[in-house]
């Protein structure tokens, strides 16, 4: 069975776009979190191999209810040692939002000519639904080149395709794996091509 979360491995010999330094700092609008009574603006910003300990924490645990939804305590996510994940991030670029000093969400991106392949993106359990998984895709969507972006959940992950759904992305594929589980690829237009197409269709209706 496939990693049915939100995670792009297919691809083999695609470039990784080099990353710079550099963050996006709070904005109006932005996510803020609230735990134990502190509420905190949510700042999002490169991705770097010194993340590795805290992304490998907040990985395992955002990614165990999806264990349990697929049966499936063996996941990629929940296995990759620290090794693996501190070789993957020297290659790899990638976003993490923080509250105050505590690393809450990450997301993690390939690119080529034509496509941002979206990958891992994990939020601690006890922020989801903060607006912190919007945001990191909206950092990487932001500063990518390629004129579109894809990604994959599975199919059990409604709420995952629910989110993505309402960050434009629409469904172009579902992959049977064979046992009563689909991957749902999802594409969304980065060049507005998209936003063009619903503005004539409403304005159809």
């Amino acid at each position: 069975m496939h990693d049915p979360p939100p995670l792009i491995d297919r691809g083999a010999g695609i470039r990784y776009p080099n990353p710079s330094a550099g963050s996006i700092p709070a904005r109006r609008g932005a996510p803020r979190t609230s735990v134990g009574g502190v509420t905190e603006d949510v700042t999002i910003s490169r991705m770097r191999p010194s993340d590795a300990g805290e992304i490998l924490t907040i990985q395992r645990a955002a990614f165990v209810s999806e264990a349990l939804t697929y049966g499936d305590p063996d996941m990629p996510p929940l296995t990759q040692t620290l090794e693996q994940l501190e070789g993957e991030i020297e290659d790899a670029d990638g976003w993490v939002a923080r509250a105050g000093s505590r690393l809450v969400g990450v997301i993690r991106c390939r690119e080529t000519d034509d496509l941002l392949l979206i990958g891992r993106i994990a939020i601690a359990p006890d922020v989801q639904g903060a607006g912190i998984g919007r945001a990191l895709l909206e950092a990487a969507e932001h500063h990518a080149h390629a004129p579109e972006a894809e990604l994959f959940t599975g199919s059990l992950s409604e709420a995952n395709i629910r989110l993505y759904e309402k960050c434009g992305y629409r469904i172009t594929e579902r992959v049977d794996n064979g046992d009563g589980t689909e991957q749902v690829f999802m594409r969304k237009s980065l060049d507005g091509t998209d936003d063009r197409t619903a503005s004539r269709a409403s304005s159809a209706e």
